[in-house]
């Protein structure tokens, strides 16, 4: 009556010695850590490690372990003094590299190669960097403008219907036409083309103009749509930097929250978070002597603009942009094999290419320019705002020899760095606005030390309370229960690592109320079998009605609770997350703990007694 087939307590052994195994992980803490890495992408070497001891050991600062992961060089610590301590020496003397703090779990290499790993400790609880930044939502509408500008002016030419004017007067974007004909044929195609624009007319005596209005709809669409790009944007950016699970999320109108646990020096994620460099590609209007000698007379030709090479050799280019940074979505540096320098391999995306083909399609032998744009912070000025300065270079000007449209090369790049970097932005994408840093904030692993040993007294306080409960109230069943409940938390453990879930305070709750509710279906199905046996059923019968009653009312209560686990992931953000994936967790595994597992272990100890008549509940 109450015996489970061979098979189920080989699956239930099999489940429970994977959970203890994908568990273990988490037991070997973290260590502070040292990264090295050559400015120019070169791999560190044996000699580059010898090095690094050297330093350190005339320092006498104490170290673990230096080792090579790829193209960086790993210097393990016992405690966060030496860490500090070893950064500012190797920052002094070690010229060409770039060092950063960071820390990393002492997982043993058999358990990594098994697929193992410690869960990821959110920013309260592992330390990191806090950012908040503000979108300017002035320059996005700018951006904006000047895109549709351009855009409708291309499609104008396209169809070549002639224009005498095009600017934009606020809000509204005024073109003028030298006829009622010409202005009714770009109403229709401006009307299909661009919606975002609403249209009138102003036709009186020899003006013919139509005017596009952008609304305050179409407004709040641009800006929405410029914060959700940099939101997007600034992912793939800190994806690029390797932090394992960042928090980023907007924050209101026009900020965005990031969060960067485990790291401690904020120098390069500062960068990646606040460049925006991007390319543009632009027809080549006058180069070299030609060029030079127009500047020379200050008259910019009508329809362009000046632009310097890197060599400071003046360049005018048309202001027509063929494609951008934004219509991107492969970037990767390699080395040229006809010339030998480094380029990048670029990919666009559907518009872009339909561009990109059009232009080259009408312009083979003549010339195309790649402006270089890149906005750099160089510091607050006395109102706290910080400043920027705005990089515009020509980085190639080369002749197009063919047609082409979504692959095609970027050259001019000074060095493989110059080229490693750029692919890096590009694949990332463009921000859609600049972004300013308005607070950052700095967590220390101390910190989060303190949080994760409190989290973990409140789980161990907690679980031994319930298990005193369990054993004096319920006695054999009682510590059936408590092996039920322990296992329970290794298999939560187990999947939070699993599955790469962030563990933050929040989640610690969330541990904690399951380790509640865990024990709360052993309670139902052990209160049950006292019910019938207090009818006058036979042992057997009251232990297989106890889990078989007891069974919808258990999976009521959990399913419900799931269900509203499930409501916070979707709605939630950040902590709130954090909460419900623990808890989403805790009650499947609580569940198979409580009923399967359970169970299994009064079936081996009561099952094969057929006269039983008396058990310790």
């Amino acid at each position: 009556m109450n015996r489970y087939p061979l098979w189920k307590y080989v699956l239930i052994l099999v489940i429970v010695a994977l959970g203890t195994l994908y568990a273990l992980p988490n037991i070997y803490g973290q260590s502070p850590v040292v990264q090295i890495k050559a400015k120019d992408d070169v791999a560190v070497t044996q000699a580059t490690i010898e090095k690094v001891e050297s330093i350190l050991t005339s320092g006498n600062i104490a170290h673990d372990q230096v080792v090579i992961d790829g193209e960086t060089a790993v210097i393990k610590f016992s405690d966060l003094d030496s860490q500090r301590e070893a950064q500012d020496l190797l920052k002094k003397q070690m010229q060409g590299y770039d060092t950063a703090m960071n820390l990393r779990p002492n997982v043993p290499e058999w358990l990594e190669n098994l697929g193992g790993r410690a869960m990821n400790l959110g920013l309260d609880l592992r330390g990191g960097v806090h950012f908040l930044l503000e979108v300017d939502m002035t320059e996005a509408t700018e951006n904006k403008k000047k895109q549709l500008r351009s855009d409708v002016t291309a499609s104008l030419i396209k169809q070549k219907t002639p224009k005498t004017k095009i600017s934009w007067e606020g809000n509204e974007l005024v073109i003028g036409f030298r006829n009622a004909t010409d202005l009714a044929t770009a109403k229709t195609l401006i009307k299909k083309e661009y919606t975002e624009l609403s249209l009138s007319e102003n036709i009186s005596g020899d003006i013919f103009e139509l005017n596009g209005l952008l609304s305050e709809q179409s407004l709040k669409l641009i800006k929405d749509s410029a914060l959700e790009q940099n939101l997007t944007t600034l992912r793939s950016r800190v994806n690029e930097v390797g932090v394992a699970e960042p928090i980023i999320q907007k924050q209101g109108a026009d900020r965005i929250v990031v969060q960067l646990p485990g790291v401690q020096d904020t120098t390069v994620a500062k960068n990646i978070l606040d460049a925006t460099a991007t390319l543009e590609y632009r027809a080549t209007e006058s180069y070299d002597a030609a060029a030079a000698q127009i500047y020379q007379t200050g008259r910019t030709p009508p329809g362009s603009t000046l632009y310097f090479e890197s060599n400071g050799q003046p360049i005018y280019l048309k202001n027509r942009v063929i494609a951008t940074g934004n219509q991107l979505i492969g970037a990767q540096s390699i080395i040229d094999q006809q010339s030998g320098q480094p380029a990048v391999n670029v990919q666009l995306n559907s518009m872009g290419a339909a561009r990109m083909l059009e232009f080259t399609k009408n312009n083979t032998g003549k010339f195309m320019g790649v402006v270089f744009k890149e906005r750099i912070p160089i510091g607050k000025n006395e109102a706290g705002e910080m400043q920027y300065r705005d990089k515009q270079e020509v980085i190639s000007n080369a002749r197009i020899n063919g047609i082409f449209s979504n692959r095609f090369q970027t050259t001019g790049l000074g060095s493989q760095k110059e080229a490693n970097e750029l692919a890096m932005l590009l694949r990332a994408g463009a921000l859609a606005a600049p972004v300013q840093i308005v607070e950052e904030r700095t967590i220390g692993p101390s910190l989060g030390q303190d949080n994760i040993d409190a989290g973990v007294m409140s789980v161990q306080i907690g679980l031994a309370l319930v298990l005193v409960f369990m054993l004096l109230y319920y006695r054999m069943f009682g510590l059936i229960a408590n092996i039920a409940l322990t296992i329970n938390v290794v298999l939560m453990v187990a999947c939070l690592s699993l599955f790469g879930a962030t563990l933050t305070l929040p989640g610690i709750a969330g541990i904690v109320l399951t380790v509640g509710m865990a024990v709360d279906a052993n309670v139902l199905i052990f209160e049950r079998i006292k019910e019938e046996l207090r009818d006058g059923s036979t042992v057997q019968a009251s232990i297989k009605s106890g889990y078989e009653k007891a069974f919808s009312t258990i999976a009521d209560a959990n399913v419900t609770t799931l269900i509203a686990a499930v409501v916070l992931f979707a709605f939630g953000t950040g902590p709130i997350k954090g909460f419900a994936v623990t808890l989403s967790i805790g009650i499947m595994t609580s569940m198979f703990t409580a009923i399967v597992l359970s169970r299994a272990v009064v079936n081996l100890i009561y099952g094969r007694k057929k006269r039983l008549k008396s058990i310790a509940i």
